[in-house]
C-alpha cells in the first residue's frame, strides 16, 4: 500500500532529541504515513536509537546518507519517499498530534495550494534568543499566498520543518540543492519562482526548539550574508518580470553593510541608480538622497536592504503613505 504521506526526518548526532521527535510523528491522529529517518553520518547513539525505533514500528524506514549535509539527507528521503504528499520534520522539534491531518485536509480543500506550513511555538534553549524570537514572531504574522509571495525576499517565508507539499512539485522542480546558501530557503524561492502557491495554517502545529547546535546557529550557510547571496539570484529573476524599470533599482540604506549587500545585486546584473538614507550624501560611491526626497512612485523602484530591527516595517509604512505599492514599486529584502 502506498502511504498518503511520507515524512522525511534527517538526523545527525541527535541522541538527546530524536526519540521525542519520532514519537511526536508516531502519535499523529492521522496514521497513513511512512516515516523516513535519514541518518546523515551520525557518530553518537542516534543510529542505535533509530534502529530500535524502526524495529518496533513498521511505518519507520531507516536510511543512510553518507554525504554530509542536510540537503543531501533531504534528497535521500525524497528519492525513497512513496507518499502522495511529502512532509518535513526536524530531529529536535515536536509536531502537534493533529499537524498532519490538518495540513493534509488543507491541501485537499485548497487544490491551488502546492505547499502548506504552519505557525510554530518557539521553545528557546539558549540565552541569546531575542533575534531568533523576532524571526518567529515575523514568520507567524502572515499566512496567505499573497503575503508569502511579497515577503519571500525578507527571510524564509515558511518554517521548513512545518512544510507539507504535493509530490508532483518535487518531481517537477527538484529537491534540495547543496551549496553555500540555506538550502531550505533556496528550495522555497525556487518553488515560488516556478509558480507554486504556498500558504500557512494559522495555528502553532510545531514546537520549534532552538538549541545551540541548530544549523541556523552553527552553519555559515545560514549567515545573513548567505541569505543575501541566494536572495540576489532570485530577486534578479523576479525583477525581470515585475520591475518595470529593470535592471535599474534604488536601494534603501547607504550604510557599509547595505552597500556590501547591494554589490551582490550588481553581480546579478542589476544597476543601482542611487541610495536612499536618513543621511544625505552618506557615501560618495553613488548618489544618496534623503528619504523625504524620493520621487513619485511611478518614477523608480526601491529595494530595501536594511536589516535593523523594525526598520523594514517603518520603510514599508512610509512608502505606502507616498502611494508606493509593495511588490509593484518597492520590495523589502531585509
Amino acid at each position: 500500500m502506498v502511504p498518503e504521506i511520507s515524512v522525511i526526518l534527517p538526523f545527525y548526532n541527535a541522541e538527546n532529541t530524536l526519540e521525542r521527535a519520532v514519537e511526536s510523528i508516531l502519535n499523529q491522529v492521522f496514521s497513513d504515513f511512512e516515516l523516513l529517518l535519514v541518518d546523515n553520518c551520525s557518530d553518537d547513539k542516534s543510529t542505535r536509537i533509530a534502529q530500535s525505533l524502526a524495529k518496533h514500528e513498521k511505518r519507520i524506514h531507516l536510511l543512510e546518507e553518507p554525504k554530509a549535509g542536510v540537503a543531501n539527507a533531504m534528497n535521500c528521503g525524497l528519492i525513497n519517499a512513496l507518499g502522495k504528499f511529502i512532509a518535513r520534520m526536524d530531529a529536535d522539534d515536536i509536531s502537534h498530534p493533529k499537524r498532519l491531518r490538518k495540513q493534509l485536509l488543507f491541501l485537499k480543500e485548497n487544490s491551488e495550494i502546492g505547499l502548506v506550513g504552519t505557525d510554530v511555538q518557539y521553545v528557546p534553549h539558549n540565552k541569546n534568543t531575542a533575534g531568533f524570537k523576532r524571526v518567529v514572531d515575523w514568520v507567524n504574522a502572515f499566512h496567505s499566498q499573497e503575503e508569502i509571495d511579497l515577503k519571500k525576499f525578507i527571510e524564509i517565508p515558511v518554517v521548513n520543518p512545518t512544510i507539507l507539499f504535493r509530490r508532483e512539485i518535487f518531481e517537477k522542480y527538484g529537491g534540495c540543492i547543496h551549496g553555500n546558501f540555506p538550502e531550505d530557503y533556496e528550495m522555497q524561492l525556487r518553488y515560488l519562482e516556478a509558480g507554486v502557491k504556498m500558504a500557512k495554517i494559522k495555528e502553532p502545529l510545531l514546537e520549534w526548539h532552538d538549541y545551540s547546535t541548530r544549523l541556523t546557529r552553527t552553519d555559515e550557510r545560514y549567515s545573513t550574508e548567505a541569505f543575501f547571496r541566494v536572495k540576489a539570484k532570485y530577486f534578479k529573476n523576479w525583477s525581470e518580470q515585475n520591475n518595470r524599470f529593470h535592471p535599474v533599482i534604488w536601494v534603501w540604506g547607504a550604510g557599509r553593510k547595505t552597500r556590501q549587500r547591494a554589490k551582490l545585486l550588481e553581480k546579478e546584473g542589476l544597476r543601482i541608480e542611487g541610495f536612499i538614507d536618513v543621511v544625505k550624501n552618506k557615501t560618495s560611491t553613488k548618489k544618496v538622497i534623503h528619504f523625504e526626497e524620493i520621487p513619485n512612485s511611478d518614477e523608480i523602484f526601491i529595494v530595501s536592504l536594511v536589516t535593523n530591527q523594525g526598520v523594514g516595517n517603518q520603510v514599508s509604512r512610509f512608502l505606502k503613505k507616498r502611494n508606493y505599492l509593495e511588490g509593484v514599486d518597492f520590495i523589502l529584502m531585509g
